[in-house]
């Protein structure tokens, strides 16, 4: 029996076994990645990452529980392709803030938010709601838990459905993935250095720094890279769980 997934759970598993000390959320998303990749690419490796990672901190000794990953998210800048499925980020948030108060509500009192989607910037959530939930939230985007190792596994990670989404692809569902349709994930330039340079930032109009929604180049893509990076983040992630489970809550907490 899986007792850290959720969804595999009955209700006698759960009146038997011993309460959990840690939740994981995974956050994904639903939108086009260049031609190759399907759109639930997000979702697919959030949900890779977490249940591997939930199953070796268990084995650690954890008390961890793997919750259904959300599917969609925030997706403003790329409405102009077919099929993206938006939440903004105001209604991401009442959500993961109703699901944090059904953790409280169950006495489960430290929550990971783990993050496979670009645009789900939550740390502003983590500030707006600091101090008003016994909930205590960590935020992992799980993309950048490996990411001082890329320069050893890529030639260039990429930004969106590049090398490192698309080694991630054939390496976990390597049915869904046709390198073959996929472009060159050029992205375009702003008038301004400013943005280009990443002085100034902006909300980045997917249709006009993209072809086919692609940034980066996937071409170099393999399974065995996106089976070495998903090591090193599964063998982080799960080490921090089975720390924060261990970990008591008292006044100096996460001090």
């Amino acid at each position: 029996m899986t007792r850290w997934n959720l969804a595999e759970l009955n209700y006698q598993d759960i009146k038997d076994g011993p309460p959990f000390e840690v939740a994981v959320l995974p956050l994904g998303a639903t939108e086009p990645h260049n031609l190759h990749l399907p759109y639930g690419t997000d979702t697919f490796q959030v949900e890779v990452i977490g249940r591997l990672a939930c199953r070796r901190a268990a084995d650690q000794g954890a008390r961890v529980a793997l919750l259904p990953a959300l599917p969609y998210g925030t997706e403003t800048n790329q409405m102009h392709f077919p099929m993206a499925m938006n939440l903004n980020p105001s209604t991401l948030a009442r959500v993961v803030g109703d699901l944090v108060d059904s953790l409280a509500t169950h006495g489960v009192r430290k929550c990971v938010l783990l993050n496979g989607h670009g645009g789900n910037d939550l740390k502003w959530y983590l500030r707006e709601s600091f101090g008003k939930s016994p909930v205590h939230l960590f935020l992992c985007n799980w993309y950048q838990v490996a990411a001082d190792r890329y320069g050893e596994i890529f030639e260039d990670a990429g930004d969106h459905a590049g090398e490192l989404e698309t080694s991630m692809g054939l390496a976990h569902f390597p049915d869904l993935v046709h390198l073959d349709q996929a472009d060159d994930g050029a992205m375009a330039a702003t008038r301004f250095e400013a943005v280009n340079r990443g002085w100034v930032g902006i909300t980045r109009p997917w249709h006009l720094l993209t072809t086919n929604t692609g940034a980066g180049n996937p071409h170099p893509a393999t399974a065995e890279k996106g089976k070495a990076v998903t090591e090193i983040v599964v063998d982080r992630l799960a080490g921090f769980l089975a720390e924060l489970s261990a970990a008591p809550i008292d006044g100096q907490f996460p001090y």
